[in-house]
């Protein structure tokens, strides 16, 4: 498996985009876009990556900033069908995001999106307070992780939890 900077607008990723927001519609009634704009993963500190496995796109994910040692996670999905692609492109925006400079990801899943949710707690993402726009939202479960380097060094939750101000954007 490798993985590819992109552009949210290549063809790969809006095919898999356009899968993703299929699949949310059908589990949960609407199909998340209205929470992603593109142009926050094209600027600094952001990406967008592509997973491909024998030179067919399987999966995407994007970080974009909430706060100087925030990043957000956005639009991650994976093929039904692809063993491990989906822990695998997790472990490689996680690495990118320390690498960015994050000390922390953040994200939100709907609650009724229960593969997801297990997913998350699966790979150490414990359940904090919901944040930014979806602050109030019963349907929303917002999640957190510490980021760590090759040498493990750990963020510090305390650092971080505090720096969005209540109703910031997201």
């Amino acid at each position: 498996m490798n993985f590819v900077d992109a552009d949210p607008a290549a063809p790969d990723a809006v095919a898999l985009l356009a899968e993703l927001s299929a699949a949310l519609a059908a589990l949960t009634g609407a199909s998340g876009n209205a929470s992603f704009d593109a142009a926050d993963v094209r600027g600094p500190r952001a990406c967008f990556v592509l997973a491909y496995v024998g030179g067919a796109a399987v999966g995407c994910g994007a970080l974009r900033p909430l706060s100087p040692r925030v990043a957000e996670l956005k639009r991650m999905y994976a093929r039904p069908g692809g063993v491990g692609v989906g822990s695998a492109l997790l472990a490689h925006l996680e690495a990118r995001a320390f690498a960015l400079g994050y000390s922390e990801i953040w994200l939100e899943t709907r609650r009724l999106n229960t593969r997801a949710v297990r997913f998350y707690e699966r790979h150490g993402y414990r359940r904090i307070d919901n944040y930014g726009r979806y602050a109030g939202m019963d349907e929303a479960l917002c999640f957190a992780k510490g980021c760590t380097g090759p040498a493990g060094q750990p963020a510090s939750w305390q650092q971080t939890h505090s720096l969005l101000p209540s109703g910031s954007r997201t």
